[in-house]
């Protein structure tokens, strides 16, 4: 088998289960907010899970910062000292910066060690999404594909795992910008849940609007039927800003319309979750074409 590194970033939401399971590795990126920059750590050692969305719900404000250059270069020169190859998965270029920083460190790091295998690869989704791509790569490794066909695979395929995902209020895209303060007024006076999925630029655009979040979770569990297709991954995920009696309902859901298949569920982490704010609800599979 060659013997190469899988590299992610904080926005993948792999928790260390899952990261031990697959054998993946991830950079940390940033959160900040009064007067202190913490790692976005997957598995919450700097702030706990309820204690970060509470900080959220009283209103303080959580921003963010990517992977940078420096981290990833040196990153890839320990992995190439030690002989491996590496896969870098970032999070859509779309949403953050750290894909372009991986692709500066790799052409650095090219420049000291030619023969150096280093792929990156803009994932164009984020969250449970990539997270999904990372463990797909993983998979292929297992079964011995070499690096640059599990590169070539994943760069062929990742728009096949499609996102719909909605939130609890649009207060927290306005406070990120992705939604306009009219847009958050009005859709919170009349209970409108946009329906999120990531596009083919990896952009994340609502599509539907639906009235009440139950029914929002109805809707969405009806557009993971229609589009699910159990190839390149049978596993569906679900992933939730501390909301864990909604994701429950939205597992079951999902059981009642698609018996049999897996539902892995998990904490959506700070990255995701400082635009998204706490009540976000978003589920992944591979789907049928490119989503958007």
């Amino acid at each position: 088998m060659e013997d190469f590194v899988i590299l992610t970033d904080s926005c993948s939401d792999l928790d260390a289960a899952l990261r031990s399971e697959f054998g993946i590795e991830y950079l940390p990126m940033r959160v900040l907010y009064e007067d202190k920059d913490l790692p976005a750590d997957l598995d919450w050692g700097a702030i706990g899970f309820k204690e970060f969305y509470d900080l959220m719900r009283a209103n303080i404000r959580v921003r963010t910062s990517q992977v940078n250059t420096p981290d990833y270069v040196e990153a890839f020169e320990k992995y190439v000292a030690a002989g491996k190859g590496v896969l870098s998965l970032s999070c859509s270029s779309a949403l953050s910066s750290s894909y372009r920083g991986s692709l500066v460190a790799r052409d650095e790091v090219l420049k000291k060690h030619p023969d150096a295998q280093i792929f990156c690869i803009d994932s164009r989704i984020s969250s449970f999404g990539l997270g999904m791509l990372c463990i797909l790569a993983s998979r292929l490794r297992a079964e011995g594909k070499p690096l640059a066909d599990v590169a070539a695979y994943i760069e062929e395929n990742k728009q096949s795992v499609h996102q719909y995902g909605t939130v609890e209020d649009l207060v927290y895209l306005k406070r990120a910008g992705r939604v306009s303060a009219a847009s958050a007024v009005f859709g919170g006076l009349l209970q409108v849940k946009p329906i999120i999925i990531s596009n083919e630029k990896g952009d994340n655009v609502a599509v539907e609007k639906v009235k009440g979040r139950k029914n929002s979770f109805v809707r969405i569990a009806d557009l993971v039927k229609e589009d699910y297709t159990a190839s390149p991954c049978e596993e569906i995920f679900l992933g939730h800003a501390d909301c864990e009696e909604d994701a429950a309902r939205m597992q079951a859901l999902l059981a009642e319309r698609l018996p049999g298949v897996t539902v892995r569920v998990g904490k959506i982490g700070p990255i995701i979750g400082a635009s998204c704010g706490p009540g976000m609800l978003a589920v992944y599979c591979c789907g049928k074409g490119v989503q958007g």
